[in-house]
């Protein structure tokens, strides 16, 4: 009966020996790729912000585009004065670049009008703050009725 008792028991593992500090190396290592992991997630988040203020600012600058041809189209009588950079002699082309400088960083708008065929060629540059130069073109026409 004896002999039969001691084939039912289990074997008893053997204690391991050096096993002191391994928990503490697999936290570490653990931690380690949870930082790593927070710091893409915090890179990912400054990409997509950067993104975001780019993707606002090409908005307005396509906004401030269609802003000049809608009074442009308002103002047929005088649109050979939008033409230039300057455009000094249409108060309305002025304000336009005025609210250009405003609303873009470091933003410039220039108008060119071809007269005879109503063509108007409109090209908004702005520099963000990193440095990084952009330019906005757009083509139209702008005709009277009839012509």
């Amino acid at each position: 009966m004896h002999a039969q008792k001691k084939f039912l028991q289990r074997p008893r593992a053997a204690a391991p020996r050096r096993v002191q500090g391994v928990v503490l190396i697999e936290v570490m290592v653990a931690m380690l790729l949870f930082m790593l992991g927070v710091l893409g997630l915090v890179g990912l988040q400054g990409a997509m912000t950067r993104a975001q203020t780019d993707s606002k600012v090409r908005a307005d600058a396509a906004f401030l585009a269609s802003d000049v041809v809608g009074r442009m189209w308002s103002d047929l009588a005088n649109m050979a004065s939008y033409d230039g950079t300057g455009c000094a002699s249409q108060a309305r082309c002025k304000e336009w670049q005025t609210k250009v400088a405003n609303d873009l960083p470091r933003g410039t708008g220039t108008v060119a009008v071809t007269a005879t065929t109503g063509d108007v060629a409109i090209t908004i540059n702005w520099t963000m703050p990193n440095g990084d130069a952009h330019q906005y073109v757009t083509h139209t026409t702008v005709a009277k009725s009839g012509s």
